[in-house]
């Protein structure tokens, strides 16, 4: 049986932007492809009960790299033709034809869920990134009825459950 991905929409391009620039070591390949009928920029970040979890955002206009920056103090997120501009990071954008079945929504509704670990303080959320070589875990932020979530997600084994350790 396929693992047919989840996907999640990102509030905006500009958020879209920082998850594959601001929150890695080095940025991410972002990929331009058509989900739901529109034009979308995605990334793989995670495995849900080992299916891909895809964020994504719409996007109109589109060039070969996604800029990020600071302009005037304020975060700017562009499509741009080339990386000339060495104070900024840029995601190259690879445009898909057509996606394979294995990348495509499933056609049924997906169940996997992530598992919540609530956490006692904010300390407890920056120690999760303690002793790891690579880049720490993105935070991500959300409502969910009437309450703001900040946590990261985790997975301890690729075929256990995944987690969401979250402040709220």
């Amino acid at each position: 049986m396929d693992k047919f991905p989840s996907y999640i929409q990102v509030r905006s391009p500009l958020e879209f932007t920082r998850l594959v620039c601001a929150l890695e070591r080095s940025p991410r390949v972002s990929f331009l492809h058509e989900h739901k009928g529109a034009k979308v920029l995605s990334v793989q970040m995670d495995l849900l009960k080992q299916s891909p979890v895809i964020y994504y955002t719409p996007v109109e206009n589109f060039n070969h790299y996604l800029c990020y920056g600071f302009k005037s103090g304020k975060e700017e997120s562009l499509m741009v033709d080339s990386t000339v501009d060495t104070s900024k990071m840029y995601s190259p954008i690879v445009k898909i034809k057509s996606l394979p079945q294995s990348l495509k929504p499933s056609p049924e509704n997906n169940t996997a869920k992530y598992q919540p670990i609530e956490l006692d303080d904010l300390g407890s959320l920056a120690k999760l990134s303690y002793g790891f070589e690579e880049a720490p875990f993105p935070l991500f932020a959300f409502p969910f009825k009437g309450q703001w979530f900040l946590g990261v997600f985790l997975n301890f084994n690729e075929d256990g459950d995944s987690f969401f350790a979250m402040l709220c």
